[in-house]
């Protein structure tokens, strides 16, 4: 296929030269009155037409066309744009100059052999960067450096039209700051002249009002490309962690915390502030470059495409540089992820570090990943000397300002890669899918509470060959108290985490008033279904703050005091000096274990669910908050009482439950009420509450 490609170009290059040469020139002199550059430019249009339907049409190139195919379509543009603007800038050039001859006909590339050529090149380089720079914003489908900055881009969604707004003004600041050397060569002309003063003093204020322009053009493109960018930088960091929040909870377990949090903020932070330093290069330089092609070929002709000639050497390296970028930074940022998640660990547990006086076990491992990444910056540093020494021997070759344009302008596009090369992992959280549903449709206006569990077996995601739960089969009756005790390890937790649709069965059903857990709409599900755990998690936000949380009607101080006392919580938050408005600290470490189970006990108790989980959430209560929670369970009056779950090592509360389950090795092995249990001889139950209860050596 590709030796036909080429043998498909090289027929359609042979057209060009024997048939479109000397024929179209030929047939638009007779049906194009005689305005030269007219006739040059309906000559041009028609072989960009004829070339562009070629290259269409013979070698099937289309718009996603990779590879050096894809630049056939800009080649075209080029090839058939050359000449008809070599010929307007050589007739703006001698405007209002005496001219013998036809200066637009020494560019009829049908009647000269050099301008053939010279059309060629002129639009080979042309393509060329119009391909690059096209291949930065164009969709590729396979995750390119293209792809990244355009969604990168999307982040700024209708405001990304102010970007073309932003390239409109550079390139008028440009054109104003042009007139200093424009105007100075002219004035300097008129004095070598003798010209008269009048034409000295108008150039001399035009120069002034362009460069004052040019100024306030360029002050307010960086004024709204930066106001446009910083709203990029606040919708990708919301993006990004809105991403994050919506993965089932498997992916908590197998990503670290410390990574995410890398991802979601420093990873975040960098590619944002890189993309928009180099894309305000990228645009200037762009700007700047066009701006001083254009002074070019007004000025002389044959020095530009001397220049052009030169490009070529400006395109070798930026590409590897490119990719060597990209691929360092990710290991970069990798390295970094693992850091800070050593450093998370180390910070969170130091009670445990103090204890074990690991300290220096502990620096020494961040020591160790700070070498790896080390390492890596080592190798980053000689791919930067060796960028900084391609571009110095290029500026001594070729001292123009058009190239210094260019190459700047190609020189920026390795470090955007570099820049772009940090946002793998950030799109692979934006693209990732959950893999099950967060939430589903159902929310019925009434809830009975009824759940079945029907022959429930789960694994967790990141052990999937260890079986916690085995053809677990059970039913919690609506109103009633069920209480799950067993061995640790027999797998009561998981059940808790099922029915807060945490994780869903990898066998079985999971049923609520006979529908399928995952069918039910994410906030109303939770609003019914609430859990308090053991060591509960509270938020570094005051008391009223934290009972509050979740709900999407903020209650009343009324009922937030009204919970709080029947969890036990009011009396130690009535004694702080400023109240329910008290911070907690982070995670709630400036309260005791029992007032922080106090405290999610009410943040449960205000939505007023249907059912009620409660994992081992007396342990840390105090004899009288116990008495009071055991008072809730059991004698609550006023609205029928929700269905509670029970999870419990404390017999003396689980004895007065309705049902009891014991749980051994993730299956239901007896059932029944506390006095049936105890009936049986040689049970796991009755075994379990005579260890209890006997006295210990």
């Amino acid at each position: 296929m590709a030796a036909l490609a080429w043998v498909a170009a090289a027929l359609l290059l042979l057209a060009d030269w024997l048939l479109l040469r000397p024929g179209l020139p030929g047939i638009f002199s007779q049906l194009v009155p005689e305005v030269p550059l007219l006739r040059v430019w309906a000559v041009g249009l028609s072989r960009w037409a004829i070339l562009g339907l070629g290259v269409r049409g013979v070698l099937g190139v289309t718009t996603g066309a990779h590879g050096w195919m894809a630049a056939l379509q800009p080649l075209a543009a080029a090839l058939g744009l050359a000449q008809p603007g070599l010929a307007s800038f050589r007739e703006l050039a001698s405007w209002g100059a005496h001219r013998e001859g036809d200066s637009a006909g020494v560019l009829h590339w049908g009647s000269r052999l050099d301008a053939f050529v010279l059309s060629y090149v002129a639009a080979l380089p042309a393509a060329a960067l119009w391909h690059k720079l096209g291949s930065l914003w164009a969709p590729s489908g396979r995750g390119g450096a293209g792809d990244m900055v355009r969604r990168l881009l999307g982040f700024l969604g209708s405001e990304k039209r102010r970007l073309h707004l932003v390239l409109v003004l550079l390139i008028l600041s440009c054109v104003g700051e042009m007139a200093i050397p424009f105007f100075t060569g002219r004035i300097t002309d008129w004095i070598l002249q003798d010209k008269a003063a009048p034409n000295f003093s108008r150039n001399i204020w035009l120069m002034s009002i362009l460069t004052i322009a040019s100024t306030v053009l360029e002050f307010a493109g960086d004024g709204i490309y930066n106001i446009t960018i910083g709203h990029m930088h606040c919708r990708a960091h919301g993006e990004v962690f809105r991403a994050v929040l919506r993965q089932e909870t498997g992916f908590f377990l197998q990503n670290p915390a410390g990574s995410i949090t890398s991802r979601v903020t420093e990873d975040t932070s960098k590619v944002c502030e890189s993309i928009s330093d180099k894309l305000n290069l990228l645009m200037w330089y762009l700007g700047r470059g066009l701006c001083l092609l254009a002074v070019m070929l007004w000025g002389s002709l044959h020095l530009t495409v001397v220049t052009l000639l030169a490009l070529p050497l400006l395109f070798l390296l930026p590409q590897k540089l490119g990719k060597v970028y990209q691929s360092l930074q990710v290991k970069v940022q990798e390295s970094l992820a693992e850091s800070t998640q050593v450093a998370i660990e180390a910070l969170s547990a130091m009670p445990t570090v103090r204890s074990f006086a690991n300290e220096e076990g502990e620096a020494q491992k961040f020591r160790q990943k700070l070498e790896e990444m080390k390492t890596l910056n080592k190798k980053e540093a000689l791919a930067y000397v060796a960028e900084l020494w391609t571009i110095s021997i290029s500026g001594m070759l070729l001292k123009l300002q058009f190239t210094h344009a260019v190459q700047g302008l190609l020189s920026s596009y390795p470090w955007m890669l570099k820049a772009v090369g940090s946002s793998e992992k950030i799109f692979e959280y934006l693209d990732r899918t959950p893999c099950s549903s967060l939430s589903g449709s159902l929310a019925p206006l009434n809830m009975e509470g009824l759940v079945e569990f029907q022959n429930v077996s789960f694994a967790y995601p990141n052990h999937p060959d260890v079986q916690v739960l085995q053809g677990l089969t059970f039913t919690l009756q609506p109103g009633k108290v069920t209480a799950l005790v067993g061995p640790n390890g027999s797998g009561k937790s998981t059940v808790a985490a099922l029915l807060q649709n945490l994780y869903q069965p990898t066998g079985g059903q999971l049923l609520l008033d006979g529908q399928p857990l995952v069918q039910y709409d994410h906030h109303y599900l939770h609003t019914q279904v609430a859990a308090v755990g053991q060591e509960p998690l509270l938020f570094g936000r005051s008391f009223r703050e934290n009972i509050a949380y979740g709900l999407t009607q903020n209650p009343t101080m009324e009922e937030i005091t009204a919970v709080a006392m029947k969890s036990g919580a009011h009396d130690f938050i009535s004694r702080l000096p400023q109240g329910y408005d008290t911070e907690v600290g982070e995670t709630g470490n400036q309260l005791s274990g029992g007032q922080r189970q106090a405290v999610a006990l009410a943040r449960a108790l205000i939505r007023k669910p249907r059912l009620l989980i409660l994992d081992d959430a007396t342990s840390a209560l105090d004899a009288s908050n116990q008495l009071r929670v055991q008072r809730l369970l059991y004698e609550s009056p006023g609205r029928a009482p929700p269905t509670v779950l029970l999870i419990t090592q404390q017999l003396s509360l689980a004895e007065q439950a309705h049902h009891i389950l014991f749980l051994k090795e993730g299956s239901v092995c007896e059932q029944g009420t506390h006095l049936q249990l105890m009936e049986k001889s040689g049970g796991c139950y009755r075994a379990m509450v005579e260890a209890l209860a006997a006295p210990s050596d």
